[in-house]
């Protein structure tokens, strides 16, 4: 997931006006952009981002955009690294602004691999303990379909479908950059930051800004440290669980958990998702579940256990299930509707589409000269539409053979089906990204699941329903991820060619690095258990999901279908008043996707991310450039202490090395 941000009008080219007086800036060739170090840093950066991201997956869902990230920490340490070499007189190649946005744009590619690559959903799903958290004997959830992890064939399957996505709509980048003049809000922001950090005016606000990212940092994991030696053994212990308001509301998971991570997710995302989220919090665990309590031996047995899907945890999963459902296809329709409409608009208007204020003054024929250099910078590395054409039937052919020997249940002409549709939802989802930052992947790949498992049906549907959500959600996320990052070099004067060289090394490396990092997690923690810290909340999600798309919905509680019809509703009508209303009305309108984490996982880590939205909110009332400049690096910061603290926290689980004290709370009397 990324996060939603309103859709920004540009009235001219970003940051391209700065040196239109002194004539063109000049630009190294993409060979140059290219470079031994940043491929390193990329791969050390790779290894951070994906480590996070498996946390984040795990544990809450939600993915934050770590693009500005990237290209923070990219600057930091490279900076770092010719510091180094400059005190041994070595003296280094000078650090350009499109090595920067190469960087940024490999490390992107690597970690997004841990996203799409469904290691906290489908993939997790397939597994021993899911299957048995779901119920042996539940209808439809069947000890053959089961496929544990095993670094083998998860690296496999990510070589064969993760690079598909590259090449299906490279060829349409100058449409979507250029004609289309695709916002991309995390592209753009990105770019704003790396040419602030290359100009005589940025270097400063960079050296300031990685000192802060640095400093916060530092807190982040030396209070993961401290934290530890509180954890004890077992789930019980520690800050994680420090009833914060009150044992009362312990038990339905309101509390403050002190985690720098989703503080720091607070500080990224805008208000709305964060309040959002509370709000869901406040809906589900306020309300809902506590009168759903009370219906025990009425509406369900009462006497089942916690992750029975007979009982409340049944509604938990679903009502959660129908929110997301409802969220994703209103957006799928909203965004497959305007790209038709604006298309057919473009014809008659001799292919532009009205999404970028025109300037008709002086400035707008100052920058005039800036943006025809920019466009023909993208334009002149061009990758040639034989290559992409090619590329996408080859690696098709290459998988659609492959990947059936991976899951014998998801057939060739399955397979081939898909690549055949993956096109257009690539296009529609990319298309999307640049209106409004969601990358609806993860709903497109629903969709698919939906459909492939009900195709296959009883003998095998679970699996190949599950198999099919990851082929479809690989290509329509790394394609999200390249438009998403050629906005990036369009506006850093980044060569196409250089950019999609950087992807291509990015996603071998993701490939190889996602399930590696994952499987730090796998053999150091257990994972998927719904009492621990990895709760992998979207494996049973996703699984149930495969068993409805093949049973249908007679397996559920009393009453469970109707109310997930009203909240599947309610979603699409919250949507549709987001749309409609004025903008200063919607933006004080919930999005339904966020409510809907909580209603699961549970209301602590939503009252993280809203301790951390007051943080920004008091801040940019306060002190609001300083808020602008810092926020991004606080947060950075916060997040990245805590995914690294994450690799000695899993060395010290494999060595069985357990924390000596643990603190717990209980009733006075």
């Amino acid at each position: 997931m990324g996060s939603e941000a309103d859709t920004a009008e540009i009235t001219g080219p970003l940051l391209a006006g700065e040196r239109a007086a002194a004539g063109p800036e000049p630009v190294p060739s993409w060979r140059e952009q290219v470079t031994v170090r940043g491929i390193a840093v990329s791969a050390v950066l790779g290894v951070l981002f994906c480590l996070i991201t498996h946390k984040l997956n795990l544990t809450v869902g939600i993915i934050p955009s770590l693009n500005v990230a990237a290209g923070l920490l990219g600057y930091f340490l490279v900076r770092t690294w010719t510091a180094a070499l400059e005190r041994f007189g070595i003296v280094s190649r000078p650090f350009t602004k499109q090595e920067n946005t190469v960087i940024q744009t490999c490390v992107v590619a690597c970690y997004g691999l841990a996203f799409s690559g469904g290691f906290g959903s489908y993939m997790l799903a397939m597994d021993q303990r899911t299957y048995e958290l779901i119920g042996t004997d539940y209808p439809g959830n069947r000890a053959v379909d089961v496929k544990n992890p095993s670094l083998g064939w998860m690296i496999g399957f990510m070589f064969v479908v993760s690079f598909l996505g590259l090449f299906s709509l490279v060829a349409l980048r100058k449409v979507m950059v250029i004609d289309y003049k695709l916002t991309y809000p995390s592209g753009t922001a990105t770019a704003m930051l790396i040419n602030s950090f290359h100009t005589t005016t940025g270097a400063e606000l960079a050296d300031k800004q990685v000192s802060c990212l640095g400093k916060y940092l530092s807190i982040s994991f030396l209070w993961n440290c401290f934290k530890w030696f509180f954890s004890g053994v077992g789930d019980s212990c520690g800050f994680d669980n420090f009833p914060s308001l009150g044992l009362a509301a312990f038990k339905n998971t309101f509390y403050f958990d002190f985690s720098p991570t989703y503080i720091g997710c607070g500080l990224i995302c805008p208000h709305i998702v964060n309040c959002s989220t509370l709000l869901g919090a406040i809906i589900s665990w306020g309300f809902l579940w506590p009168y759903i309590s009370t219906k025990a031996g009425e509406w369900y047995p009462a006497n089942l256990g916690n992750n029975d899907f007979k009982g409340l945890y049944g509604y938990k999963v679903f009502i959660s299930v129908s929110v997301i459902l409802g969220d994703g296809l209103y957006n799928l329709i909203k965004i497959i509707y305007a790209t038709i409409k604006e298309i057919m608009n473009a014809r008659s208007k001799q292919g532009r589409l009205p999404l970028v204020g025109v300037q008709d003054d002086d400035e707008g024929s100052k920058l005039s000269a800036a943006e025809k250099h920019l466009n023909e910078t993208f334009v002149k590395d061009s990758i040639p539409p034989w290559l992409a054409g090619s590329g996408y039937v080859g690696l098709a052919a290459i998988s659609t053979a492959t990947v059936p020997m991976i899951f014998p249940q998801l057939k060739w002409y399955l397979v081939l089906s898909a690549y055949i549709v993956a096109p257009l939802l690539a296009f529609c989802n990319s298309y999307g990204t640049g209106l409004t930052d969601w990358n609806l992947a993860s709903t497109y790949g629903k969709i698919g699941l939906f459909i492939f498992a009900s195709w296959v049906g009883q003998n095998g549907g679970v699996i190949a329903g599950l198999a099919a959500c990851g082929v479809m959600m690989s290509i329509v996320s790394t394609a999200a991820d390249l438009m998403q990052d050629f906005k990036t070099g369009y506006l850093t004067l980044s060569s196409p060619r250089s950019m999609f060289v950087s992807q291509l090394i990015g996603t071998a490396l993701g490939c190889v690095i996602a399930p590696l990092t994952f499987w730090l997690y796998w053999t150091a923690f257990d994972i998927g258990n719904p009492d621990g810290m990895f709760k992998a909340p979207y494996a049973v999600i996703f699984r149930e999901m495969s068993i409805l798309g093949v049973e249908g919905f007679s397996a559920l509680p009393q009453h469970c279908l109707a109310i997930c019809s009203g909240f599947f509703v309610a979603a699409l009508v919250i949507n549709l008043l987001r749309d409609v209303t004025p903008k200063n009305v919607s933006k004080f309108i919930p999005i339904p996707m966020a409510m809907a984490i909580p209603f699961y996982i549970g209301a602590y880590f939503a009252i993280d991310m809203f301790v951390g939205t007051v943080i920004l909110f008091v801040w940019e009332r306060v002190n609001r450039k300083e808020c602008d400049d810092f926020a991004g690096a606080v947060a950075s910061g916060l997040i990245c202490g805590d995914g690294i603290w994450t690799v000695p926290s899993a060395i010290l689980s494999i060595m069985r090395i357990d924390p000596p004290i643990c603190m717990y709370f209980k009733p006075s009397s």
